[in-house]
């Protein structure tokens, strides 16, 4: 006697769903039966908001964070304190700075960080990018906002002597991170205690 399957869709859909990040198999399976199921659920409006901002997204040129053709809403705010650049691994760890509510200056987000296991070096981050804002940005204060794991310390020392002959004045954030903590996860509470305690 065969067993009974989903039908082949719904096989596809819960595959799709095993994709993101932290779901496993039942997670998935729980998912695809609750867009399909439920009268909650928007399955069309799920699918149409995917699209849009996979087509619509992309990188800012100019700091790396989230953007649409109207540019990012950090470059684009006349109010920001261009004085100041925090350097960040990913543009998702400016979203916690934000919340915190500590920080009113400029990003830069350099895409990832220093790791010669992973076959990442200098060419492979946003560092020319970098150098380029500099030369528009003179005296301006480089906050190096960046996890405090090994790679995140080799890519804070590597840049700090990359900017040593920069007109810029360099700090890291202090106390407020754990060591081996990643800025993604922070509350808003640590993420301020740790730019009031930067040296």
């Amino acid at each position: 006697m065969a067993r009974a399957e989903y039908p082949q869709p719904v096989g596809d859909l819960i595959d799709q769903l095993k994709r993101l990040p932290g779901v496993g198999p039942r997670s998935a399976e729980r998912m695809a039966l609750w867009l399909l199921q439920s009268s909650k659920a928007q399955p069309n409006g799920l699918a149409e908001s995917i699209q849009n901002a996979a087509v619509a997204v992309t990188s800012c040129p100019q700091c790396g964070f989230f953007a649409t053709l109207e540019g990012c809403s950090v470059c684009s705010d006349q109010d920001r304190d261009s004085g100041k650049l925090c350097l960040v691994e990913q543009a998702t760890d400016v979203l916690p700075i934000e919340r915190s509510g500590a920080f009113k200056g400029l990003y830069h987000c350099l895409g990832g960080k220093l790791s010669p296991l992973d076959n990442v070096g200098p060419d492979d981050l946003r560092i020319e990018q970098l150098l380029k804002r500099l030369s528009s940005l003179a005296g301006v204060e480089i906050i190096l906002a960046l996890s405090s794991d090994v790679e995140g310390e080799a890519t804070a020392n590597y840049l700090t002597d990359l900017l040593a002959g920069y007109d810029c004045q360099i700090s890291r954030l202090a106390q407020g991170l754990p060591a081996g903590g990643i800025l993604e996860h922070a509350d808003a509470l640590t993420v301020s205690r740790a730019f009031e305690g930067r040296r």
